[in-house]
C-alpha cells in the first residue's frame, strides 16, 4: 500500500439535507429502530463471538464450530471446527417448502430472450455441472477459471464448483486474453468455463477466442466447457474443448454437497494492485457466507416478495457477493440482466424495472451519473411504482446525483443505501438501514454490526469530526479475506502492516459532526473507473509494450461520467505524436488490458516530472490532468522545466 497521502485528507464537500425513512418502511424493516441497530452494533463489538454464534444460526451446517472467532488480524479465523457447503446453504435448503416452486433467477438477454429458474430448476442445473466438473478430473481445492457473459450458467458454475469443493476464479468477460493468462498462471486454473460469446451494445463479445488465445501460455488448463450462448463460429480443440449442452446431458441431476470445512477456500478474485501484479483476493466458505447473507437482510431489507436486481457483473464482487450468494442464501428471487444499460436504446433499464416489477435496485454512481447525461424523459416514460429501495456501490456517490436518484427513480419514496465495501471485505461494511437510518447525499453513514471503524493518522492516531484520514477496521469480521492466493507475505504487508493491529482500506474519509462517515475516495494511486478498480500499473506496462513508447504515466482526473477517467502522460523514442498515434495507444491499451481500462485522455510528453532518485510524481501530473493549478510540494524535483512545459502543453 502506498504510503503517500498527507496525515489528514481535506474535506470540500459540506451536505446538510436529510432524508428520514418512510414511516411504512420503518414499521415492517428487519431493523426497525436507531435502539435496535446500537444494541446490535454494541453486542457485536463486545462480544463478537456471541453475537456472531447467534446470527450464524440463519445458515445451516452439517458440524457445528468448536469456535466462532480464532486469533487476531490477520490470522483470523471463523467458526473453527464447522462443515458447511455454500451451495446447499443457496439452493438446497430452499427446497423443503414452497420456495421450491420459487423464482431463485428471473434472467434477459440483450436480444430480449428470457429464461426464469425457480429453485428446483436451478437445484437441478447446479447438480449437473457439479457431476461434469468431476467428470472432467476437478476435485477438492481445485481452481475453476470462470470467464462467461451475465447468463444463468455463470451463477450455476459458481455453485457447482462450491458444491464439490473447486474454488472459482471469476474473469470479467471485457479483460484480454493476457489478462486470462495471467490469472490463470496465477490460480493454477484446472478447467475454463468460457461461452462462444456474449451481447453487448448489439455485438458479439468473443469470449472463446480470448481463452484460445491465452491457453498458449496457460499450462496448468487441461479442458475448456464452452456455453453456446450467440451461435459464432468458434475453434473447439479435441480432447479439450467440450461443448456445456452436450456435458450437461450425459451426467445425473443428483451430486450431494461436499461437507467443507468453515475456512474451506470458496473462491479467489483478482484486483487489481498499486504494484501492477494483480492480487488473487481469497474467501472463505463460512465467515463469507454469513456476512453476504446477514448485510442482504439487513441493507436490502429483503422479502419474500420481492424482486431484487443488482446491475453489477458477477466478474466483480458486487456481483459474486449481492448476485449469487448473499440474496439466494436468502432464498431471493434475483433478476440478471446481460448487456448494456442503453441498449437498443437509454431506457433499457427503465423498461425492464416496469417488466418484471423490480423492487430493489442497486447499481453504481458511473450508471446513474449516464443516467442524468440520457435525461429525465427515459426512466419517465416507464412505471418505476414497483420500487421501495434504491442501492448505490462501486465508489462514493456525489450529492447531486443522490438527488437525481431520489427524485427521479426513488419518485422521493424510497431510500436510498448508499453502500461502502471492497473486494476484500466480502461484504457491505458500511452503510444506512433503511428502516432506520436518516440518509445524508454522498455519505454512506454509519457502520454495520461487527464493523468497528476508525479514522486515523498514519501514525495511528485516531482523528475528531470533520478531520480526514485513513479509513481501517479495529476489529476482524466473519467475510474479511483471509490470504493473498499464493503470497500471504504480501497479504499482511498490503492490508495490515501500515496501521499495525488494524486493516487498512486503502480509502480515505472522515466522520461529520453527527458522526456520519464519508468516504474521500483512494489514498494510493490505484484508479476507480466506472467503480472498476484498476492499477495504474498495469495501464503504464501496457502503452511501454507499444514500440513506440518510451515512457508512461498514468493518473485519474475527475470524469463526469466515470467517475475518475485514464490520462496518460507518454514520452516516445522518437519523433513527435499526432493525433493518429494517441487514437493508436488507445487502441493498444484496449487490446492488452480491456475496454474498462480505455484512455480518456493521451498526452505526449519530452520527459515526465521525477525526482532526483528516479520515481515519476504522479501527484503532480495528478494536478496537470485535472486542469488545477498545484499547490505540492516540488522539492524534490529533478528539472521544474519540464513541469512548466506540461502545463504550457495543456490546451
Amino acid at each position: 500500500m502506498s504510503s503517500t497521502g498527507s496525515q489528514s485528507i481535506q474535506s470540500v464537500l459540506k451536505e446538510t439535507r436529510s432524508f428520514a425513512p418512510p414511516a411504512t418502511f420503518a414499521a415492517q424493516a428487519h431493523i426497525s429502530s436507531r435502539q435496535q441497530y446500537e444494541a446490535m452494533w454494541k453486542r457485536a463489538k463486545d462480544d463478537p463471538a456471541g453475537f456472531w454464534g447467534e446470527m450464524a444460526e440463519n445458515l445451516d451446517w452439517f458440524r457445528r464450530w468448536d469456535s466462532v472467532l480464532q486469533g487476531q488480524m490477520p490470522e483470523t479465523k471463523w467458526f473453527v471446527g464447522a462443515r458447511i457447503n455454500a451451495s446447499y446453504n443457496c439452493v438446497d435448503r430452499h427446497l423443503k417448502g414452497s420456495r421450491r416452486n420459487k423464482a431463485a433467477i428471473i434472467w434477459e438477454g440483450e436480444p430480449g430472450d428470457t429464461r426464469v429458474l425457480r429453485y428446483q430448476d436451478l437445484h437441478r442445473e447446479v447438480c449437473r455441472f457439479a457431476n461434469v466438473l468431476k467428470k472432467l478430473g476437478v476435485q477438492v481445492g481445485d481452481r475453476v477459471t470462470l470467464y462467461m457473459p451475465m447468463i444463468p450458467e455463470l451463477t450455476i458454475a459458481m455453485l457447482a464448483c462450491s458444491r464439490i469443493g473447486a474454488v472459482h476464479s471469476i474473469i470479467f468477460g471485457g479483460f484480454s486474453a493476457d489478462a486470462v493468462a495471467d490469472r490463470n498462471n496465477d490460480a493454477q486454473a484446472k478447467v475454463v468455463v468460457t461461452a462462444d460469446g456474449g451481447w453487448r451494445r448489439g455485438k458479439e463479445v468473443p469470449l472463446k477466442a480470448a481463452v484460445d488465445a491465452s491457453l498458449d501460455r496457460s499450462p496448468t488448463v487441461e479442458k475448456v466447457v464452452v456455453v453456446r450462448r450467440t451461435g459464432g463460429e468458434v475453434d473447439m480443440v479435441p480432447d479439450r474443448d467440450f461443448w456445456w449442452h452436450e456435458l450437461m446431458q450425459e451426467v445425473s441431476a443428483e451430486c450431494d454437497p461436499v461437507q467443507l470445512d468453515s475456512e474451506h477456500p470458496l473462491f479467489i478474485l483478482y484486483t487489481s494492485g498499486s504494484t501492477g501484479k494483480p492480487k488473487g483476493v481469497m474467501h472463505t466458505t463460512a465467515g463469507y457466507l454469513l456476512g453476504t447473507t446477514m448485510t442482504s437482510r439487513w441493507v436490502f431489507d429483503l422479502k419474500e416478495d420481492d424482486t431484487y436486481w443488482c446491475t453489477a457483473d458477477i466478474g466483480w464482487i458486487t456481483g459474486h457477493s449481492y448476485i449469487c450468494y448473499g440474496p439466494l442464501s436468502n432464498g431471493a428471487t434475483v433478476m440478471m440482466y446481460e448487456g448494456a444499460p442503453n441498449w437498443p436504446d437509454e431506457g433499457r433499464f427503465w423498461e425492464l424495472i416496469e417488466k418484471y416489477r423490480v423492487s430493489i435496485f442497486y447499481t453504481a454512481p458511473t450508471a446513474i451519473r449516464a443516467f442524468i447525461k440520457w435525461g429525465n424523459h427515459w426512466p419517465e416514460k416507464y412505471d418505476l411504482s414497483s420500487l421501495r429501495l434504491l442501492g448505490s456501490v462501486g465508489e462514493p456517490i456525489n450529492p447531486e446525483a443522490w438527488m437525481w436518484y431520489h427524485r427521479v427513480i426513488g419518485q422521493e419514496r424510497c431510500p436510498i443505501v448508499d453502500t461502502w465495501w471492497q473486494t476484500e471485505t466480502g461484504s457491505i461494511m458500511v452503510s444506512p438501514l433503511p428502516g432506520v437510518t436518516s440518509t445524508k447525499p454522498g455519505s454512506c453513514c454509519h457502520p454495520l454490526p461487527g464493523v468497528v471503524p476508525d479514522i486515523v493518522t498514519r501514525a495511528g492516531e485516531s482523528l475528531g469530526k470533520n478531520e480526514g484520514g485513513l479509513l481501517v477496521m479495529r476489529q476482524p469480521w466473519p467475510s474479511m479475506l483471509r490470504t493473498l492466493y499464493g503470497d500471504h507475505e504480501r497479504f499482511k504487508k498490503t492490508y495490515f502492516s501500515e496501521i499495525p493491529g488494524c486493516y487498512f482500506a486503502g480509502d480515505g474519509a472522515r466522520y461529520d459532526e453527527d458522526g456520519y462517515l464519508w468516504v474521500m475516495g483512494r489514498v494510493d494511486d490505484v484508479l476507480n473507473v466506472s467503480g472498476h478498480r484498476l492499477s495504474t500499473m498495469e495501464v503504464e506496462s501496457a502503452l511501454v509494450a507499444h514500440p513506440k513508447v518510451a515512457e508512461a504515466a498514468v493518473v485519474g482526473f475527475p470524469h463526469e461520467i466515470k467517475g475518475e477517467g485514464i490520462c496518460c502522460f507518454v514520452t516516445l523514442k522518437s519523433g513527435e505524436g499526432d493525433d493518429g498515434l494517441k487514437v493508436e495507444l488507445t487502441q493498444h491499451v484496449r487490446q492488452v488490458i480491456g475496454a474498462l481500462a480505455t484512455p480518456d485522455q493521451v498526452r505526449f510528453a519530452v520527459a515526465l516530472p521525477k525526482t532526483r532518485s528516479g520515481k515519476i510524481m504522479r501527484r503532480l501530473l495528478r494536478d496537470i490532468a485535472a486542469g488545477r493549478e498545484s499547490t505540492q510540494d516540488t522539492t524534490t524535483l529533478e528539472d521544474l522545466s519540464i513541469l512548466a512545459k506540461l502545463r504550457s502543453d495543456e490546451d
